[in-house]
């Protein structure tokens, strides 16, 4: 019970949870079940800020397919995709487009963040610009920016770390290999056990630790387009045409659906990847507060790696 203890105070001041906060929850509470007894629940922990955003539960039956309108330069024409398309699309472009980095320990990781909302029921759009400065191996505070809400986050004491990882270091440690990295993930950064299949009871929280994963705005080489191949093998995505991303540019989406009763038995987040080049565009949310449903669109604008807080490059 004492391992129970800190959902009772999860995101006690804010307003009722979203999917998000339902999904850090779940992951507190998967981490309680499965640290050994003579361990401290409290040793692994998650960060402070919401990383797990974008996570999705629940499994169902195979990848869906849908037929898409795709231009070309002299007519429309339809095209049938299904997820694993898209995602391996996906990690194509990502590898032929990403730039190796090594950052040092004692820098930080900038991103600038633009998120778009508006009421369900009608209302003006809200746009949100945040910035924020985490560190690399985390002995440094971060300040982060939430829907406009800024902090700073404490430095990582000696065993507290977050899953999936957000130390440089760890997140060069996860293989590249995208069955490799779901079983990673999947154990929770203890030893792999690669012999042992992914099992229908596994999927729910490894979606959310890939989820989690591809919210990280700069990771190692190769490790992006692994997560990408990763979520194409993952039971349960289904594919949505004609979604706009923040800036109003339409795409394809993909979005995970939940087993009946999950918190995204209805479809959680949607990703927007680029109909012709299947390039990640940005993501569609939506989120509850204080009584009121808001629709989200967001994209990360700037992502790179600075020397110290408020510098931006």
């Amino acid at each position: 019970m004492r391992g129970l203890e800190p959902l009772r105070e999860w995101d006690a001041d804010t307003p009722p949870l979203t999917d998000a906060a339902r999904a850090r929850a779940l992951f507190r509470l998967h981490q309680t079940m499965h640290v050994p007894a003579a361990s401290d629940p409290a040793a692994v922990t998650v960060g402070r800020r919401p990383i797990l955003r974008m996570a999705v539960a629940g499994v169902a039956a195979a990848a869906i397919t849908t037929t898409v309108l795709i231009a070309n330069d002299s007519s429309p024409r339809t095209q049938t995709v299904s997820a694993t398309t898209v995602l391996h699309g996906a990690a194509t472009e990502e590898r032929r487009l990403e730039k190796p980095i090594a950052p040092r320990d004692d820098q930080f990781i900038y991103t600038k963040e633009i998120i778009k909302e508006t009421p369900t029921k009608g209302g003006s759009t809200r746009t949100y610009v945040d910035e924020s400065w985490n560190s690399v191996d985390g002995s440094k505070k971060s300040y982060v920016s939430e829907l406009g809400r800024k902090q700073w986050v404490p430095v990582f004491v000696p065993g507290q770390g977050t899953w999936p990882p957000t130390k440089w270091t760890e997140l060069e440690q996860l293989p590249t290999d995208p069955r490799k990295l779901l079983i990673t993930l999947r154990d929770m950064g203890g030893k792999p056990d690669y012999s042992k299949p992914m099992r229908a009871a596994d999927w729910p929280m490894t979606q959310v630790f890939v989820s989690g994963l591809l919210r990280t705005p700069v990771l190692p080489k190769g490790l992006r387009s692994a997560a990408y191949e990763a979520l194409a093998s993952v039971p349960g995505i289904k594919v949505l045409p004609h979604q706009k991303d923040a800036d109003g540019r339409e795409g394809i989406g993909i979005q995970y659906v939940g087993a009946p009763g999950t918190p995204w038995a209805h479809g959680g987040p949607i990703m927007v990847f680029d109909a012709k080049t299947y390039r990640y565009l940005g993501m569609r949310d939506q989120r509850t507060a204080g009584g009121k449903t808001y629709r989200q669109w967001s994209y990360v604008a700037v992502s790179a790696v600075v020397d110290r807080v408020m510098q931006r490059p």
